[in-house]
This record gives C-alpha cells, structure tokens and sequence, in this order.
C-alpha cells in the first residue's frame, strides 16, 4: 500500500512539471529567401514573454518547404508546422484559428511593384484600376492575394517564389506587387543575375492586409499564449522595436508620400478584423 501511494505520489510530481513546448513554424523557401525574418523574431519574443506563466519552449523551421497553402492544411489536419504565418480570409478563420494582431502592422497592405526596366513607360501610364486592369500580375502559387487581385477584376499568373522574379525579369509579366518590407531585399539579392529586374518607383497599390499568426482551430493552449506573448511586446515597445529594425529603411526608401495611389477593395476580410484599434495598424505620416 505504501509502495503504491509513494509511486502515485512520484507520477505526480512527474506530470505536473511542465513539459517543453516544441514551437514547428514555415521553413523558407530558397537560401534567398529571408521575408520571414522578422516573424521569427517575433514568434520567439512572444514565446519568452510569455514562458514564466506558459512554461518552457523550444522552435524550429519545418523541414520541407511548402507553399502557403499547403502549410494551411497540414496545420488544419495537425500535423507540423503547428504555426504559421500568413494573411486572413473569411475561409481561413472558419478552418484554422487566427491571433488577429496583425505582425507586420498592416505594413503588407501597401505594394510596390518589381518590374522589367523596359516596362517602366507602359507603367507610368496607369492612373486607375482601369488602367492597371491592362496589366499582368505575377503571384505565388496560392497566395491569398490572388483573390483579391482577381476580385478587383485584374489578370494574376502564378509560378512558385523564385520563379516570379525570372519572369518579370524575362519579361513574361508586367509586375509583381510586393510588401514595403519585401521588395528592396529581393531586388538587392537577385539583381546581379537579373539584371533587367527593378523597382517601379511611383505607383503604389494599397488594401488592407492583415498577416497573423494562425493555429489549429483547438489549440486554444497556443492561442492564448501567442495573444498574451504580442501584447506584451506592444506595450513594452518590443514589438514596434522590431518593425522599425526590419522595415524602417524600407519604409524610408518607398517615398510613399511622393506615389500614386491606386486603392483595391479586400472582399476576404472577416468582420472581425481589428482595422480600428491603432496600437496595431502603421499609418504613414
């Protein structure tokens, strides 16, 4: 009798010390590919925040590549990654669950385009959507963007990531929109082999973007935690220390005050995207 109250008493113990969490978020795509630097970043910040109440963690990249939409499934069905980062949709937040502090403050809602040098004059054109409905758009395959562009009536071809750059560069499309804190990296990596690749210097395309952390539907455990972790960095400075370290320069050099705007309507929106709660949104002076 003693030896089993003494066993019970030691699986107790046992199992009420807090295992370590294994985190498992998006591998990159290429060895060019650093666009998730500073999510990584971030999803470790929110971890450490976070660890006194939740526990210990440990995180790594998955081992294969995938697309964004293929991460979405293997999440939804439990497999790993069991986080990922990628933009919101109505369909999305109905299948997996979203931290819906966006992770890049919306800075994704403002593209600048890549382009071929030559296709700069056809560009400086474009005045309207009507006008850049007469474009070809360059996207990955399954990116969510895609349906915004084609819901505001515009021709979108698809390829995996490193490809797009080959094909604006070859000229098989006009433009390949990109994020602020995305599209002088790329230039600067890829520039030297592709050298008719640049950066359209006085359009801007803006609609509201919001990129979040999303899990599984009922892992409410990492939910919380992520929720808990980012809010933490927002109020202690943390999190906009991060913005500003990986896209100041960028948002420097994208003279957004100096180019045309052209705005696009977002029908994937859920209504419960926060877009009236400035702590999380960037607004350009």
């Amino acid at each position: 009798m003693v030896r089993t109250l003494v066993m019970l008493w030691f699986v107790t113990i046992v199992t009420s010390v807090r295992a370590e969490l294994a985190v498992v978020y998006p591998a990159s795509e290429s060895e060019l590919d650093r666009r998730f630097d500073d999510l990584t970043l971030i999803l470790r910040t929110a971890l450490e925040k976070t660890e006194a109440d939740f526990g210990p963690f440990e995180m790594h990249a998955a081992s294969t590549p995938m697309t964004s939409m293929r991460y979405s499934q293997e999440l939804m069905a439990g497999r790993t990654p069991n986080v990922i980062w990628t933009s919101t949709s109505l369909e999305r937040e109905t299948f997996l669950r979203p931290i819906r502090i966006p992770l890049r403050k919306g800075l994704l809602s403002y593209r600048i385009a890549l382009t071929r040098a030559e296709s700069l004059p056809k560009i400086d054109q474009v005045q309207d959507l009507e006008d850049l409905a007469q474009l070809s758009l360059a996207q990955g395959i399954g990116w969510g963007d895609i349906r915004v562009f084609e819901a505001n009536g515009l021709r979108v071809s698809t390829s995996e990531y490193e490809s797009l750059f080959r094909m604006i560069d070859a000229g098989r499309v006009d433009i390949f929109p990109r994020g602020i804190g995305e599209v002088f990296d790329e230039w600067e990596m890829r520039r030297e082999v592709l050298p008719n690749l640049t950066i359209e210097p006085n359009l801007l395309l803006y609609y509201p973007w919001p990129y979040y952390f999303f899990v599984k539907k009922d892992n409410v455990a990492l939910a919380e935690r992520l929720e808990t972790g980012l809010l933490r960095m927002i109020d202690d400075g943390s999190f906009d220390a991060i913005f500003w370290r990986f896209h100041g320069e960028s948002i420097e050099r994208a003279r957004l005050q100096e180019r045309r705007v052209i705005e696009l309507t977002n029908p994937l929106l859920p209504p419960e995207t926060p877009l009236n709660d400035s702590r999380f949104w960037y607004q350009p002076s």
